[in-house]
Parts: structure tokens; sequence; C-alpha cells
């Protein structure tokens, strides 16, 4: 396939590793209800530390688009499916950073978050959010019930946009016979 229709190598790098780390990340917090009670928050832990990646990693990946034009879409799509591609990339770009934001919200809100500080993989102590953390208690629990209800309903988002992409980009690839899979591998 001609370079100029290749997504550039950071962006398959940022692609594939955001895409493996939230999958990661939804396998870890589905599969906790059943791990033993030690594990649990270790890997609700886990679960934080790889949400705030992938925030930082969607940053990198929006600026990166930003001062990198992808490739031009196939001259076969018809203008909906334009449409219909540019509005899920979009959308999907917007759960990267609002799903990651919510959860962190959801943390900084936790009447306990003062005394159980957030640890970024066990390494070093990742900051709340302090205008959540100052809010009045009964507020702030109030607040942590909300980001928790936003931060899954922003999940069944994203399985729906993930749903969307990768049957779109099926499609293409089998039924219409375009290189669709070549441009982000």
């Amino acid at each position: 396939m001609p370079v100029k229709n290749r997504y550039t190598r950071p962006a398959i790098l940022l692609h594939w590793l955001i895409a493996a780390l939230m999958a990661v990340n939804i396998a870890l917090i589905l599969s906790v209800d059943h791990f033993p009670d030690d594990w649990v928050r270790p890997a609700v832990d886990t679960h934080k530390s790889i949400g705030i990646t992938v925030l930082g990693l969607a940053i990198l990946r929006i600026l990166w688009r930003w001062t990198h034009r992808p490739p031009p879409l196939p001259a076969s799509y018809r203008p909906w499916e334009r449409v219909a591609s540019h509005a899920v990339h979009i959308a999907l770009y917007g759960v990267m950073i609002l799903l990651p934001l919510s959860g962190w919200m959801h943390d900084s809100a936790w009447k306990d978050a003062a005394t159980h500080p957030m640890q970024f993989f066990g390494l070093v102590q990742w900051p709340r959010i302090g205008w959540i953390m100052d809010i009045e208690p009964t507020t702030r629990e109030r607040l942590h019930d909300a980001f928790g209800a936003l931060h899954v309903w922003i999940g069944y988002v994203l399985y729906a946009l993930f749903a969307l992409h990768v049957l779109g980009a099926l499609k293409h690839q089998f039924l219409d016979h375009e290189p669709e899979l070549q441009r982000m591998v």
C-alpha cells in the first residue's frame, strides 16, 4: 500500500496502544468482582492508573492528529460513510478523554480519597482533583455517585462506538474490498 494512504507510525502505535489499554481496563474492571478480596484494591488501583495513562496518550494522539493530517478516505466511500466515519472518530476521541476524566472525578469525590492516596502504578502518588475534594462531604458523596454513573454510561457509549468502528472497518475491508485494515497496521 502506498505510504500516502497509511497513517503515520506514531498514529498507528498510539491507536493500538490506546485500544489495548482500554481493552485491558475493561476486562480488568468487569472481572474484579471475581477476584479474591485482597486483589480487589490493587486491581481497582491498576484500573485507575491505566485510565490516567489512556488520558495522557489520548491527548498526545489528538495533538499528533492535529499536527499530522490523516490519510484521505478512499474515493469509493459514499457521502454518508464519510460523515459516519468522521462522526465516530470524533466521538471516540471524546470518549478517550471523557471516560478517564469522569473516572478521575469519581475517584476524587470518593469519601475516603483524603486518607487513601491514589498511586500511579504503585510508583508515585497521583493527585486527585482538588476542587472536588474541597466540596462539602454530603455534596461530594452525591457527586461521587453522579460521576460514577457518568463513567459507566460513557463506557456504554464506548462499547457502541467501538462496535461501529470495527464493523465499519470490516465492511470496507471485506465487503467493499478496500485495503482499510492496511491503513492502520
